[in-house]
């Protein structure tokens, strides 16, 4: 197997004010790696911000002016630098102190006097963990990529399946009712994949940061209304009842209301999926709680484990946390994304005595 070239060899930066331990430590590294070196941590983060930013940072922690802790907290701080794995090298064997760098990011913590042996070893560990995490961070955005392509790809035939069954519907001569029945089915259908699509679409661009919000005043107690009409029909199809609760008062925000109302209406179209027949579904708007107000979306389904609600969020997760409930798992997904763009939260908690309360803060 052939060695690798000195441009294909990971680069290491060693921070230590002591110059006999640069020396020492860059020994036992340059036959393996490439090896840059900073007596002081202004240095040290000019070398880790620049074009070529090191692959791993062996950093000492007693230094003059700024300390290790203080050079990995900005280093963990700044998104360029934040996922460089760091390494202390100190003569503080404290547990309080071992704690302390590994709560700032760090990766290890190896004591002073180095044995070398040790520090090629983890050297080499965290350089394979970082390769793999890399590898696979490629791999998501390819797929991430990919699915952006095909939703592209998707949107121009959904369309025009679209608008040939509105047509048909819309001629008077196509009289059968069971053949009318079935163009309502294509059209309903296909319009739900194309606010799956829809989503798929604003969501990789809020992700991307490529969309802007396009915030006005608006009434969150009529948009919550508005998402309940639309939405009352399809629950009392399940003999579900949909109802909502307004405050007394006015319950304006600065929001993207048409971003928003998708929000609103995935909270209700989850509750109505998991919501048993002939149960009720309650929209919730409270504007008591400082400067958030709150739209709770509360059903009486099975509920969300505790276990699952850090989960249950992030993207394709529901459809495998939900066995048996025919899901992507975007929707939340959507939500989440939305609601952070307008600086706001959203949490699960129980209901009583069953089911669960999706909240909504902004």
């Amino acid at each position: 197997m052939m060695s690798p070239t000195a441009t294909d060899r990971p680069t290491i930066l060693v921070v230590d004010d002591t110059p006999d331990n640069l020396t020492f430590i860059s020994g036992l590294l340059k036959e393996q790696y490439r090896v840059k070196v900073a007596n002081n941590g202004e240095k040290a983060l000019t070398i880790a911000c620049s074009d070529n930013p090191p692959s791993l940072i062996l950093l000492d922690i007693m230094m003059p002016e700024m300390d290790g802790y203080t050079i990995c907290q900005q280093l963990k701080a700044d998104p360029q630098t934040r996922g460089i794995p760091v390494i202390f090298l100190t003569a503080k064997a404290e547990t309080e102190d071992e704690r302390q760098g590994l709560a700032l990011g760090a990766v290890d913590y190896i004591t002073k006097p180095v044995s070398p042996p040790i520090l090629m070893a983890r050297v080499k560990t965290q350089l394979d963990l970082k390769s793999s995490y890399d590898s696979l961070k490629d791999l998501l955005r390819f797929r991430e990529d990919m699915v952006n392509m095909l939703v592209h790809d998707l949107r121009n035939p959904l369309t025009n399946i679209l608008l040939l069954s509105e047509m048909m519907l819309l001629n008077e001569a196509i009289a059968p009712d069971k053949l009318r029945k079935q163009l309502n089915m294509i059209h309903h259908n296909g319009d739900k994949l194309r606010l799956l699509i829809d989503d798929l679409l604003i969501r990789g661009k809020l992700e991307s940061s490529q969309i802007e919000l396009k915030r006005e005043l608006v009434n969150i107690g009529d948009l919550c209304q508005a998402a309940i009409a639309d939405m009352r029909e399809v629950g009392a199809r399940k003999g579900l009842r949909l109802t909502l609760q307004l405050p007394t008062e006015a319950c304006d925000r600065d929001v993207d209301p048409l971003l928003f109302r998708r929000v609103l209406d995935n909270l209700i179209a989850n509750a109505i999926k998991f919501a048993p027949t002939d149960s009720e579904i309650t929209m919730t708007v409270d504007n008591n709680n400082g400067d958030r107000l709150m739209v709770k979306v509360a059903d009486c389904g099975p509920g969300v484990k505790d276990s699952l609600r850090q989960h249950i969020f992030e993207k394709y997760e529901v459809g495998t946390l939900m066995k048996g409930i025919s899901q992507t798992g975007l929707g939340l997904a959507f939500c989440k994304i939305v609601v952070e763009a307008h600086g706001g939260s959203i949490a699960v908690t129980n209901n009583t005595p069953s089911g669960s309360v999706f909240t909504v803060a902004v």
